[in-house]
C-alpha cells in the first residue's frame, strides 16, 4: 500500500464482537482495525455498495454514436435505480444528473471536445454523474440522511484524451479549487506557498463550462455544488453524510469533489465527507495531498486490483503525482478460484474487483465469498469468468440495442428521451 497509511494493526476482539459506527464505517477513525487482517463484513458490504452505484453510471449511458441521445443517460431521475437494477433501488431517490464539458479547460480543447455521436443530444457536454439521496422512509430508520455523488469513468473518446493530456502536459495549479464559483469570495494562494498542482485533464472536466451548449451552460462542479447547498438547507434539521464514489476517471472526479466540498465549506465543518474510489489514477502532486489532509472531515477509501496499473500509471511517467488517500485495499483478483488469467484491462474492470472484495479476507487468507453477490456480475463488461461458470462474455446490452417501438406512428425508432415528467435534466435549474 505504497504511499498511503497503511491500516496493519489486529482488530481488537471488542472490533470483532461490536458492528463500526456508521461514523467509522465512513472513515472517522481512518478505518483502523477494518481493513487488516480481514475485511470488516459491515464495511466490505458498504464498498460493494459504492460499487452498485458506480456500475450504475456505467449502465445507463447511452454510448450509441447513432443515437441522438447519445452522451445522455439512457434514463430519467424517477425511474433511474429501478431501471438500472440497484439492489435496494427503493432506498435512493436522484435528485439530480451531473453533465461534464470535456476540454473547455484543457490542452486538446481545439480539437478532442467533442461527443462522439454526430446528432448526438449536446455536441459539448456529456453525462457524467448523479446525485442521490436515501430516502424519507429509509433515512428516518436509519438516523440520518445519506447523500451520494456518484461519477462515471472514462467511455467517450473526449474523456480519453482528457486523461492522456493529463500525461503528456504538466500538472496546472489547482487553484480553481481554492475558491467557491458560486461566489465572489476567494480564498487565495500566497505567492510564497508551494503551489498544489493538480492532473490538467480532470480538473477539465470537472471545471469547464461553456456558453454555447444549449443544454448545461455550468461546469460539473458548479452543479455539484448548487445542488449540495440547496440539499443542506433542505435538510438543515437533519444529520448528514455525504459519500462521493466513482471508478478510474470517476475516482479521480470523486478525489477532487469530495475535497472541493470540504475546502469550500459547501458540505459544513459538521458533515463527513468520504470518497470511496475504485482503481483511482492518482490526482495531484505532495502539496495538495497536504492541503487534502487539513481537513479532519475529508477521508478518502481506495480500493484497488493489485494487477491493475492504472492507479499508478500517471505517477511512474512524467509528471509527479502522489496518491490522495486516507486508507488503502488493495485486493488481488487472481486468489479468486471463479476467474481466469486477467488482461491489463481485466484488472481494472469493476465488477472483477468488487468480486474480489466480496471473497477478500486479507492478503493471507485464502479466497471465500462472505456476501451474496452473483457471479455472473462479474462477466457483465468482460469475460474473466472461468468456463465451467457458464456465463457468456460481455452479456449486459440495451435491450433491442436501444430500438424502442412507437405505438403511434408504427415505427421501430432509437431510444427517444424520457416522458416530460421524467426529464433527464431542467434546463431552467442548471442553465
Amino acid at each position: 500500500m505504497e504511499n498511503s497509511t497503511a491500516v496493519t494493526a489486529p482488530r481488537t476482539a471488542a472490533k470483532s464482537i461490536v458492528s463500526p459506527t456508521w461514523e467509522e464505517l465512513l472513515g472517522s477513525t481512518n478505518w483502523e482495525g477494518l481493513v487488516e487482517p480481514g475485511l470488516e463484513d459491515n464495511l466490505r458490504k458498504f464498498i460493494l455498495q459504492c460499487g452498485d452505484l458506480c456500475q450504475a453510471t456505467y449502465d445507463c449511458f447511452n454510448s450509441n454514436s447513432i443515437s441522438p441521445q447519445c452522451g445522455n443517460s439512457r434514463h430519467g431521475k424517477d425511474t433511474f435505480f429501478h431501471d438500472v437494477m440497484l439492489e435496494n433501488a427503493s432506498r435512493y431517490q436522484v435528485v439530480s444528473f451531473l453533465y461534464a464539458t470535456s476540454g473547455s479547460r484543457s490542452f486538446f480543447k481545439h480539437y478532442f471536445h467533442l461527443n462522439d455521436g454526430l446528432d448526438s443530444w449536446d455536441r459539448v457536454s456529456n453525462w457524467m454523474g448523479y446525485v442521490a439521496v436515501t430516502t424519507d422512509e429509509f433515512s428516518k430508520a436509519n438516523g440520518r440522511r445519506e447523500i451520494y455523488v456518484a461519477w462515471r469513468g472514462t467511455i467517450t473518446s473526449s474523456e480519453w484524451w482528457s486523461n492522456i493530456a493529463g500525461v503528456v502536459v504538466p500538472p496546472v495549479s489547482a487553484e480553481p479549487l481554492f475558491f467557491d464559483p458560486t461566489s465572489t469570495k476567494v480564498k487565495p494562494l500566497f505567492f510564497w506557498e508551494a503551489e498544489p498542482k493538480i492532473h490538467e485533464g480532470w480538473l477539465s472536466i470537472y471545471d469547464s463550462d461553456n456558453s454555447t451548449s444549449d443544454y448545461v451552460k455550468t461546469s460539473a462542479r458548479y452543479q455539484l455544488i448548487t445542488t449540495i447547498r440547496n440539499l443542506r438547507e433542505k435538510y438543515k434539521n437533519e444529520k448528514l453524510s455525504i459519500v462521493v464514489t466513482g471508478h478510474s476517471l470517476g475516482g479521480a472526479l470523486a478525489t477532487v469533489s469530495a475535497f472541493d466540498l470540504v475546502q469550500n465549506n459547501v458540505a459544513g465543518d459538521d458533515v463527513l465527507v468520504s470518497a470511496f474510489v475504485f482503481a483511482c489514477p492518482q490526482v495531484g502532486n505532495p502539496v495538495l495531498k497536504t492541503r487534502m489532509e487539513k481537513h479532519s472531515n475529508l477521508k478518502i477509501f481506495h480500493v484497488k486490483n493489485v494487477h491493475d496499473i492504472v492507479p499508478r500509471v500517471v505517477g511512474s511517467l512524467l509528471w509527479f503525482y502522489v496518491p490522495l488517500v486516507t486508507t488503502e485495499l488493495e485486493v488481488d483478483t487472481k486468489k479468486s478460484p471463479h476467474l481466469k488469467g486477467c488482461s491489463i484491462s481485466d484488472a481494472h474492470n469493476l465488477q472483477a474487483t468488487l468480486h474480489a472484495v466480496a471473497g477478500w479476507n486479507g492478503r493471507d487468507s485464502q479466497f471465500e465469498l462472505k456476501v451474496k453477490r452473483s457471479l455472473a456480475l462479474v462477466n457483465k463488461s468482460c469475460g474473466l469468468l472461468r468456463e465451467e461458470s457458464r456465463v457468456p462474455e460481455c452479456w449486459r446490452v440495451e435491450k433491442n440495442k436501444g430500438m424502442v417501438f412507437n405505438d403511434k406512428t408504427g415505427e421501430w425508432v432509437l431510444d427517444p428521451p424520457p416522458s416530460p415528467n421524467k426529464m433527464l435534466f431542467n434546463k431552467l435549474s442548471i442553465n
